[in-house]
C-alpha cells in the first residue's frame, strides 16, 4: 500500500451525542459511510501529504461541506463522502470521555454505582448533571466527577442535591417507584477531584467534606477561590479584574486560596497510568463506594402491604 494509505488511517470515530448540538461527529454522519481503518487520500481533490495529514487542507472548511476522497480498508476502489468538518472538536471530545467513563463505572461496579461529571459550575455544568442525574441517582450509589472542573457560581445546588437523604417513597399504580425527595442518592457518595478542579470546583469538595456527604478522591484541588467580577472594563476594550469576593470555608478558614483542598485519598494520575488508559482515580473510587455499600446497603423502595 502507499504511504497515503499509513500515514491518514482513519483510528477511530467518536460518536455523536445528541443532546448536545456541537458535539456532531462529521465522520459519523448519516451518508457518509466512512469506518475506522479507512484511509484518508485526499480533501477536496487535494492529495493528502503523508506528513502533514489531511489537517492543513481541512483549514477553513468549518461547517461547510467538503469531499473527502477514502479508500476503504477492506480494499477497492477509493470512494467520495461529503462531510461537514466542525470548528471545535472539545464538546465531541468531552461528551466521548463521559460515555467512556460511565460505562467504565458501570462495567467494574457491576452495574451498581451510577457516575455523573459535572464540568463546570455555571449553567452548562447544571444542565450536564440533569443529564443524566435520575437515571445514575437510581443505582445503589454514586460517583460524582469533578475533575477538571472549570468553576463557577452554582456548587451550592450541586451540593444540595448530593446532600439530599430519602426519607420516603412514591410508589404508583403500574408505574416504578420514586424516592422522597427525587434526584437523591440511595446510597454511598465518592467524589473525584484533581488539581484541575478550581475555584467553584474547589469549593464543592471543601462543602462535600464539611457535610459528610462522602469523601473526595484524587489529588489536590487547583486553589483559587478568591472571586473577581466582570465590571471594570477600560476605553480600548479590554477588562480588568481585582480579587474581590474573599471565601471562608468550615474546616479551611482562608486556607482554600492557594492550597486548594486535599483529597481524603490522595491518588495523583501518573503519566504512565495516561499512557495505558488506565484511570487509577475512579479504580479507587468505585472501590471505596462498594466497600461502602458493603456496610450499609442502599435504600430501596417497600413492597406493597
Amino acid at each position: 500500500k502507499t504511504q497515503h494509505h499509513v500515514t491518514s488511517r482513519i483510528y477511530i470515530i467518536l460518536p455523536s451525542e445528541t443532546s448536545d448540538p456541537e458535539a456532531r461527529s462529521p465522520l459519523a454522519a448519516p451518508g457518509v459511510a466512512v469506518r475506522a481503518g479507512d484511509a484518508i487520500l485526499a480533501v477536496a481533490g487535494q492529495p493528502v501529504d503523508p506528513v502533514t495529514g489531511p489537517g492543513p487542507l481541512l483549514v477553513g472548511t468549518a461547517g461547510k461541506p467538503v469531499e473527502l476522497t477514502v479508500s476503504p480498508s477492506g480494499g477497492g476502489e477509493p470512494r467520495h463522502a461529503v462531510v461537514v468538518p466542525l470548528a471545535d472538536e472539545e464538546p465531541l471530545r468531552y461528551h466521548a470521555w463521559v460515555a467512556d467513563r460511565r460505562a467504565y463505572v458501570h462495567e467494574k461496579s457491576g452495574g451498581r454505582l451510577g457516575y455523573l461529571h459535572v464540568p463546570d459550575m455555571v449553567g452548562a455544568g447544571w444542565a450536564q448533571l440533569h443529564r443524566d442525574l435520575r437515571v445514575e441517582v437510581a443505582r445503589e450509589g454514586l460517583v460524582v466527577d469533578v475533575r477538571e472542573n472549570r468553576g463557577g457560581h452554582t456548587s451550592q445546588l450541586v451540593v444540595e442535591k448530593l446532600a439530599r437523604r430519602i426519607v420516603g417513597w412514591d410508589l404508583p399504580r403500574g408505574m416504578r417507584p420514586a424516592s422522597y425527595p427525587l434526584d437523591a442518592p440511595r446510597g454511598p457518595v465518592v467524589a473525584v477531584a484533581n488539581e484541575f478542579s478550581g475555584s467553584d470546583g474547589d469549593i464543592v469538595n471543601a462543602a462535600i467534606k464539611a457535610l459528610g456527604i462522602g469523601p473526595v478522591v484524587g489529588t489536590r484541588t487547583w486553589g483559587g477561590v478568591i472571586g473577581i467580577d466582570s465590571r471594570y472594563r477600560l476605553v480600548d476594550g479590554t477588562l480588568i479584574t481585582q480579587p474581590k469576593y474573599a471565601f471562608w470555608l468550615e474546616g479551611y478558614g482562608w486556607g482554600v486560596e492557594n492550597h486548594g483542598v486535599d483529597p481524603d485519598v490522595e491518588v495523583p494520575q501518573r503519566p504512565q497510568d495516561h499512557a495505558a488508559g488506565r484511570d487509577s482515580q475512579l479504580d479507587e473510587a468505585v472501590r471505596l463506594a462498594l466497600a461502602a455499600l458493603e456496610e450499609t446497603p442502599a435504600k430501596t423502595p417497600p413492597s406493597l402491604p
